[in-house]
């Protein structure tokens, strides 16, 4: 809430900053989701899972406005990007309807702004949607992302859906041994004996 404040204070002091546009849209159309992404439990609910009935629509029009600012301004800078990236899942009904092409269009984009291996894990996710986990597979071998968690989470799952247990397993044990967050943990764990 605070970040979303001072994003407005900035996009007030700075109207014609493109950057500082995107950043606000990027922080409101996530924070839509913030309801979605537990259950009652407590327990992680991945975004493909979410209820997306109990996102907030106000904010995700608030964003998705100021994304169409950006894009008629067509001045694109990273945070602009990955705002774009953003109404790809919240203007799709289901996550089975969302346009997963247009979502690594974007990712490429993200790349040419900001090529880290971060980024870089973030497309493959969405290139597995389109073109299969094989494919997201041979885009992260080769990401120095060792100590970060959910580059063995990512690398987990492709491996789950390739169906080489023992490896998504051992991948699944690297993710939960590089988390702290016990809520990351028990997501992980369940998965890694699902």
């Amino acid at each position: 809430a605070d970040a979303i404040r001072l994003g407005r204070v900035l996009l007030d002091l700075l109207p014609r900053e493109p950057e500082v546009r995107g950043l606000l849209a990027l922080m409101l159309l996530i924070e839509s989701r913030r309801s979605a992404r537990t259950a009652p439990d407590g327990a992680l609910v991945l975004l493909a899972d979410q209820d997306r009935a109990t996102w907030n629509r106000d904010l995700v029009e608030e964003g998705q406005s100021l994304v169409r600012e950006c894009l008629r301004r067509s001045e694109p800078g990273p945070y602009q990007i990955a705002a774009a990236i953003q109404p790809g899942h919240s203007d799709a009904p289901t996550a089975r309807a969302t346009d997963r092409r247009q979502i690594v269009q974007l990712y490429d984009q993200l790349m040419h702004f900001t090529p880290t291996p971060v980024v870089a894990l973030n497309r493959a996710v969405a290139v597995a949607e389109v073109s299969g986990p094989n494919a997201a597979l041979a885009l992260i071998d080769d990401l120095r992302l060792g100590d970060y968690y959910l580059f063995h989470a990512v690398r987990a799952d492709l491996l789950r859906r390739l169906r080489r247990f023992d490896e998504a397993a051992q991948a699944y044990e690297a993710a939960i041994a590089r988390t702290t967050n016990a809520v990351e943990r028990r997501f992980l764990d369940r998965a890694r004996r699902a």
